[in-house]
């Protein structure tokens, strides 16, 4: 079922950006193109892909190889530090998501409640639920990410009743996701 889930999934991304690429664009546009990759040619290696296909959210229909493969925990676990984990690859795997970003491989894994799929949220101004959040606890040191979500790249504080940045603790990586949690593979 997650098979066919991820595979409906690709499918339509794909069909999206087909799409999208199949509009116009005048002559003067400032908009730089890049050199399209065949869409009939597909990938096995998420090395080899990403070096080809340059910066994608997630692997679309080109890469036709295993979803998670044990490359790219092995490569997630050194490069978050994490050699000596004794979890087995298949509990990984199911929190494992990988995509390329700058001809590169990245990894991340959800961890404890790690937003892998979701963009940063770099947002200054704060959510009703922020201020909700500071109307029951007026002059909190703190807002938890329950409540700023985890996606946010600053942390939040209530000055009085309204809530406000503290300070920044992340920042968007070239793709827009939390630079924090995407580590670079070799």
């Amino acid at each position: 079922m997650k098979k066919n889930y991820l595979l409906l999934s690709v499918v339509i991304f794909a069909a999206l950006l087909l799409s999208a690429c199949q509009s116009t664009v005048s002559p003067s546009s400032s908009i730089a193109t890049a050199t399209p990759v065949p869409t009939d040619v597909t990938y096995t290696d998420p090395v080899t892909y990403c070096a080809a296909v340059g910066t994608i959210d997630a692997p679309d229909a080109r890469y036709t190889g295993e979803a998670v493969p044990d490359s790219v925990l092995t490569d997630y676990l050194k490069a978050a530090g994490l050699q000596n984990s004794t979890e087995p690859l298949d509990t990984l795997r199911a929190g494992t998501s990988w995509r390329c970003m700058n001809n590169q491989v990245y990894a991340c894994n959800v961890g404890a409640n790690l937003p892998c799929q979701s963009k940063a949220n770099t947002a200054t101004t704060p959510t009703q639920a922020m201020n909700d959040y500071c109307t029951a606890n007026a002059d909190a040191a703190f807002i938890p990410a329950s409540v700023t979500g985890h996606e946010t790249i600053y942390s939040w504080k209530c000055q009085g009743t309204t809530a406000v940045t503290d300070q920044q603790i992340d920042k968007a990586d070239d793709a827009g996701f939390l630079a924090s949690i995407w580590y670079a593979l070799q």
